[in-house]
Formats: C-alpha cells, sequence, structure tokens
C-alpha cells in the first residue's frame, strides 16, 4: 500500500471542487430560450412605438450619499444641487434615495454609531430643495443608516427621512402617469437590530417583514409596471421565500434597483445583471465618492437607464431601441421590430440645438423635438433584424457642450453577455458561497493534518511504504516539514482545533449595540432577544483562515524543518541558522502584529470583551506559543516527530 489513499482524497477533493465551480456557473447562467419569452406583462403587449408622448415615464435614483458631519462636506452641498438643480431640469416623475443616506462612522472610522447631526442634514437638504416639494422623494435605510440601532422605533429615519414619518420599514408607493399606474415596492432589509460594523453588511428580511412585501404584491393586481428598490442587492439579503422569488413573482415587476456595493473598489462600475426569473437586478454607483446618479425610464412597456456623472450634461437616454444587453421577457422586445420611430430623451439645462441619430454607418438624421425631452426619428426597423446594429446619437445644447452616445441594439433576439464578475456578485447568494468557501478552508486546514498523523502511524507500524517523491525536491522538503508539525502534539493541537472551533463555538460576548450584549457566532448573531443571521462573521473567519490559519502553519512548519537539519556548530552552520532564526522570526511578528491590529479594531468596534474572546485572542496566544515552542524545541523532539522519514532514509 503505497499513497494510494493520498491520492483518493486529492482526487475527490479536486471532483468536489469542479462540481462546486459548475454550480456556481449554473447560479449565474440565464436560460437563453426563457430570456427570448417577450411579452409576460400584457399591460405593454398591444402598443405600437411611434412618436407619441404617450405611454411614456422616468425617474431618477440616487445611493450611498453617506452624509458625514467629519469629513467631505461637499457631499452634502452637492447633493442639494443635485436635487434642486439637476433634478429641476430632468424633471422626473419621482426620485428613489437607495439607502446609506448618513455615514454613521466616527472621525477616526474606527467605530459606528447614529449621528444627530448627519440626519439633520440630510433633512435640511431636503427641506432646501424645491424639486422635492412637487416631485415624491422616496427613500429607504441602508446598513449605514442601521447602525447602533436596538430596534427600529429607535432609529432615526422615522424622524429625518422623508417616508420614515409614514413608514417604519418596506412600503408601496403607486402613482399614475398618463393612462398608466406604476408601483414601486421599497423593500427594507436592515435587521431588526442594527449592531455596529462591521458585522452589519448583510440584509435580512424577517417573517414580518416578508408577510409585508406578499402584501404588497396582492395591492399590484390594478397597476401596469412595477419596480422594485432597496439598500442591499439580493445576492446579500438572507430571507426564506426568498426575496428574488418574492419579485418574480409578480409578472409586472420589470426591476429591482439598489446600490450598497458601490463599485466594488473600482472593479465593477456598470453592475448589472439579469435574473433567472426575468427582471433586471441594477446596482447604482455611489454618490459618496463617484458622484452618480441614474435616469431611467419605461417607455411602452421597455425599460432603459442611463448611470450618469454629476453635472455631466447633457443626459441622453435612448428608449428605442433599447440597448441589446437588456432584453427581459418581461418586456414587449417584439414592439421595437413593429415600431415607427427611433426614440431618445434629452435632457439639459440649456435649449438643445440639435439631436442626431445615424445607425452603423448609415449618414447623419436630424431627430424632431415632440414634447419634453422627447425627441423621435422615423425608422425601418425591417432594415435592421437580423444581429447586433449600433446607433449613434449627437447633442449638442446652446451653451456648447455635446454628448455622443453609442448604443448596440437588436431586433432578433441577438444578445450580448453581462459582465461574468457583475454577475456572480449580483446572482449568487452569498450567504451560501461564503459558508462554502468557508467549509473548503476548513477541510484544507485541518484533513492534511490529520492524513499525516494517519499515514505517520501506519509508516511507523509497517503498513505503508513512503515513497513518494524525489528526495531533494521542494515539495519533499515542505511535506516532511508539514509531517513533522502534524506530528508534534503541542503544535498540532492548537492549529487544529482552532477553525474547529471558531465553526462551532461563540467568538466572543461583545457590546454590539450600545448598551446590549450579545454573542457572535460563525453562523448568527444574539443580541437583545434577536438572532442575527450575517455574511459578513463568514468574511471574517476566512480573513483568520487565509492571513492567520494559513501563515502560522507555513511558518511552523518552516521552523521546524530547518530545525530538524541542525549541525554541530560552525561558522558556517552559525551564519545559516542565523539566518533562518532571523526569517522565521520575521514571520512571527508580521503575523502576530496583524492579529494585534484586528484585536485592535474589534477593541475599537466593540469594547474589550471582543478582544478577550476566543476568536482573537487564541491567535495572539498561538503566534507566541508557536514562536517559542519552535526556538527552544530540542532537535531530538523534532527527530522524533519525523522519524518515518528517518525509517525511509535508513531503508534506503
Amino acid at each position: 500500500m503505497r499513497f494510494t489513499k493520498v491520492g483518493m482524497s486529492i482526487f475527490f477533493l479536486l471532483v468536489g471542487f469542479s462540481i462546486f465551480i459548475a454550480h456556481v456557473f449554473g447560479l449565474i447562467s440565464v436560460n437563453q430560450e426563457e430570456k427570448n419569452n417577450n411579452g409576460l406583462n400584457s399591460a405593454s403587449k398591444n402598443l405600437t412605438i411611434g412618436d407619441s408622448f404617450d405611454h411614456l415615464m422616468w425617474f431618477v435614483q440616487v445611493s450611498d450619499l453617506h452624509l458625514s458631519q467629519f469629513r467631505d462636506k461637499t457631499r452634502g452641498i452637492s447633493l442639494l444641487e443635485l436635487c434642486d438643480f439637476t433634478f429641476k431640469h430632468i424633471d422626473p416623475s419621482l426620485i428613489l434615495a437607495t439607502g446609506d443616506l448618513t455615514d454613521g462612522f466616527t472621525i477616526n472610522r474606527f467605530a459606528s454609531l447614529q449621528f444627530q447631526e448627519e440626519w439633520i442634514m440630510y433633512k435640511e437638504i431636503l427641506n432646501k430643495c424645491s424639486t422635492v416639494k412637487k416631485i415624491p422623494w422616496l427613500d429607504i435605510r441602508g446598513n449605514h443608516d442601521n447602525f447602533n440601532v436596538p430596534d427600529v422605533s429607535k432609529n432615526l429615519f422615522l424622524k429625518y427621512s422623508m417616508q420614515g414619518r409614514n413608514h417604519s420599514r418596506s412600503y408601496l408607493h403607486k402613482m399614475k402617469v398618463g393612462s398608466e399606474t406604476y408601483a414601486f415596492v421599497a423593500v427594507d432589509a436592515c435587521p431588526d437590530v442594527g449592531i455596529k460594523m462591521p458585522f452589519n453588511f448583510a440584509g435580512m428580511l424577517s417573517d414580518k417583514e416578508i408577510e409585508s412585501l406578499i402584501g404588497f404584491r396582492r395591492e399590484l393586481q390594478d397597476v401596469n409596471y412595477t419596480v422594485w428598490f432597496g439598500h442591499y442587492p439580493t445576492s446579500c439579503i438572507i430571507s426564506q421565500p426568498e426575496i428574488r422569488n418574492i419579485i418574480a413573482s409578480d409578472q409586472k415587476s420589470m426591476a429591482y434597483l439598489c446600490g450598497h456595493f458601490h463599485t466594488f473598489m473600482g472593479l465593477a462600475p456598470g453592475m448589472y445583471s439579469l435574473q433567472k426569473s426575468g427582471f433586471y437586478e441594477l446596482e447604482l454607483a455611489d454618490w459618496l465618492i463617484n458622484r452618480m446618479f441614474r435616469v431611467a425610464a419605461i417607455d411602452h412597456g421597455l425599460l432603459s437607464f442611463v448611470d450618469v456623472k454629476h453635472n455631466d450634461w447633457p443626459i441622453v437616454l435612448l428608449t428605442n431601441p433599447k440597448h441589446a444587453l437588456f432584453q427581459s421577457r418581461r418586456e414587449p422586445l417584439n414592439a421595437m421590430l413593429s415600431s415607427t420611430h427611433i426614440r431618445v430623451l434629452v435632457f439639459s439645462p440649456d435649449k438643445i440645438d440639435s439631436v442626431k441619430i445615424k445607425i452603423d454607418s448609415d449618414s447623419w438624421n436630424n431627430a424632431s423635438h415632440i414634447s419634453g425631452p422627447l425627441y423621435v426619428l422615423p425608422w425601418e426597423p425591417f432594415k435592421y433584424s437580423s444581429g447586433i446594429h449600433n446607433i449613434e446619437v449627437l447633442v449638442l445644447d446652446l451653451y456648447g457642450r455635446e454628448k455622443v452616445v453609442n448604443q448596440p441594439f437588436s431586433l432578433d433576439g441577438s444578445q450580448l453577455e453581462f459582465k461574468l464578475f457583475s454577475k456572480i456578485l449580483l446572482m449568487l447568494k452569498f450567504n451560501t458561497i461564503l459558508q462554502v468557501w468557508f467549509g473548503l478552508a476548513v477541510t484544507f486546514c485541518i484533513l492534511p493534518f490529520c492524513l499525516l498523523r494517519y499515514l505517520n502511524k501506519q509508516v511507523l507500524d509497517g503498513k505503508l511504504e513512503l515513497e513518494c517523491l524525489r528526495k531533494d525536491s521542494f515539495i519533499h522538503h515542505w511535506l516532511k516539514s508539514l509531517w513533522i508539525l502534524s506530528n508534534m502534539n503541542s503544535l498540532f493541537y492548537p492549529m487544529f482545533l482552532y477553525p474547529i472551533y471558531i465553526t462551532i463555538g461563540p467568538w466572543a460576548i461583545a457590546e454590539l449595540v450600545e448598551g446590549h450584549y450579545g454573542l457572535i457566532f460563525l453562523w448568527g448573531i444574539f443580541v437583545n432577544g434577536t438572532f442575527i443571521t450575517d455574511t459578513f462573521p463568514y468574511v471574517y473567519a476566512l480573513i483568520q483562515i487565509f492571513l492567520f490559519e494559513g501563515p502560522i502553519i507555513f511558518c511552523t512548519a518552516y521552523s521546524l524543518g530547518k530545525r530538524l537539519h541542525e549541525y554541530p556548530v560552525t561558522y558556517k552552520s552559525k551564519l545559516l541558522r542565523g539566518v533562518t532564526s532571523f526569517i522565521s522570526g520575521l514571520l512571527y511578528v508580521i503575523i502576530l502584529m496583524f492579529q494585534l491590529l484586528l484585536a485592535y479594531a474589534d477593541y475599537r468596534s466593540y469594547g474589550p470583551l471582543a478582544v478577550i474572546g476566543p476568536f482573537r485572542s487564541w491567535p495572539v496566544v498561538l503566534v507566541v506559543w508557536c514562536w517559542y515552542c519552535t526556538k527552544t524545541v530540542y532537535s531530538q523532539t523534532v527527530r522524533v516527530a519525523a522519524r518515518a522519514w528517518e525509517k525511509k532514509n535508513a531503508d534506503e
């Protein structure tokens, strides 16, 4: 019997990982045939897209304002300009503010609280804004608006927001524009108890909140189109049934609009996707840094939008033909093929001088102004009925500002693909994925230890021959080092038990909300009589696995491997031993400093008890213990742990 069991273990791990990856890609794929099944929303099935101003409505969205009393006062100044000047010239039917209205961070960003001054700042901006006095402002809470809130009744959103005075949580807003009725459903997924950062990242819908949303759905029978909005993307909302299923159950639901992810550190500036059930999920970049807002329109049942940088005029939104990337079976896409006019919405604080349109390599044509921001141009769509084409719009206003928009379109169902990273962020369920990742990480941490201890016993009992690797290879040396570590009980058990403990045991007792102490587990948090499920403990645990458990295993195994080959003291061996000792010591110092930094961050967030808990104290003690052991352990003790390898060398 050789390393058959090792090979089989590696094989099954690789198979399991492959199945996991295949499952992930299955979750983010959208069935092509399902996407092309147009017209489930009968409200717009029989409408002809022409040059009429009817059957058109547009609205705006802004997200992640993060108004702060400590930093960047221009956020509020620019927001007032957006509200009182920009929105005045766009003249939308309503305005959506999708969460994180306030910042909630202290001046050094180590702690999170609710600051009344920030809420007053938010309310004063709305009070000064003339647009809000005539246009509905629909705001909703984000996780920053829920920092350090013991229950919903204590939230400052109730007093200082536009909608909080009438709606403490989710709500439904219906409005009539022309002959159509539109519904906007606000989804408040903030946990009932808002704990302080960092364990306040995911959204959670209680049974009561789900009942409210299902109740809203019953009130949507008389509407033509529904738009859902909230702060959290559906990928990080924990609910049963899933929020996506609730949204999708209303066939008139066109999109879910959200924020929260900002631009994911600049990696996903345009975060859009089409969920499997046919509605769009459109995350909007933040106002905080990027100063972005969104203009969206529903034109004859087709949803179009453009994300705009503040003060970037003119704004151009092409509604027919719509972008080839956005094709939902909930829209009458076939109506584009039977339409008579290209339709463009153009917004500017100054009069528009010209709107020119061309398709592919055709010549430019001047569009005609109908009313408000609507410009149209007659066309013959059957000329472009096959494949993907490009439409270009050139707008010039009297101030001399110019905007050129290029947009691909298709009339036969030819499609473009959403960016893979955006699909992953919006279509996966982060709670489930993080659980799987954590399970794999723990498995890779403890399984090799168990396997090497088992193999050691088999070799020493004469039941297994240790023949696998070339003696002087890099892998040979590292396998021997890990073998030694796994068979030294004083080091094995602390390293082995830590990932197991953080999986099942309480991490700490901490003041999670001011005046309220709670228990932190990997799988949830108990505080103020409430159980909160959050994804961030899994993120924290994975950070510990990759930035502590992995490095401490590496560093300790390296040190033990060097101790195995210590020779009588000579000038050369003494120098080599000094270099080895310095390298391992430096690695231990780096690991220790990083753990102390994390401990300090937890102390600033949740107080001293959070640091005393096993999750934070165990790693600090373990680093010191491993460092001490590798410095003081006798070479003979190391050789005993490696005696299976010594037996192999003797046989050779």
